[in-house]
């Protein structure tokens, strides 16, 4: 779809579309992008309770996809999915996107919490890319699924977050 058709389709001018977005793809991407930026909200004020790191993102990121609003929301996002994954802009918009997320992120935990501060240990970088990570590979299994939901896509990441500790210990044995 060119840019001047989305416009008429939605009813707007381009003047318009440009004061609101930055591109096509921002348009795309906007209820996946909104869920990112309420997982910063949480976030930034949610009480960790001493959890560890990983498990306070995934409940931060389960919560965050609960209250998004109605079951629209996750039609839409199945829809970004499914053209992230034909459209090399889109899949590049949407790894860029999700990288200044973790950056966001980041600043965020190292102001909040006593944390390892720089670049030296990359334990905390780490931790929100493997996060990231488990709600890719959850959004990807969940949009091949035969009639995906809301209740689906959390179990999906609920699943697997909890492959993380196994992914980090397998072990390489020759055949």
């Amino acid at each position: 779809m060119t840019l001047d058709e989305l416009c008429d389709e939605v009813e707007i001018s381009k003047r318009t579309f440009f004061r609101t977005f930055v591109s096509k793809e921002d348009v795309a991407s906007t209820p996946t992008q909104d869920m990112w930026i309420a997982f910063l909200d949480v976030i930034e004020s949610r009480d960790p309770a001493g959890a560890p790191l990983l498990p306070f993102l995934h409940d931060a990121l389960l919560d965050v996809i609960d209250r998004m609003p109605a079951e629209e929301w996750t039609r839409h996002v199945l829809l970004d999915l499914r053209l992230a994954e034909k459209t090399p802009s889109m899949d590049a918009h949407r790894r860029h996107t999700c990288d200044l997320i973790s950056r966001t992120a980041h600043d965020i935990l190292s102001r909040r919490f006593d944390l390892p501060r720089g670049h030296d240990d990359p334990r905390l970088r780490l931790a929100l890319d493997m996060a990231v990570a488990a709600f890719h590979l959850a959004t990807e299994r969940w949009a091949s699924e035969p009639e995906p939901t809301r209740a689906s896509l959390l179990t999906r990441v609920r699943d697997t977050f909890s492959a993380l500790p196994g992914a980090l210990a397998l072990t390489l044995t020759p055949r």
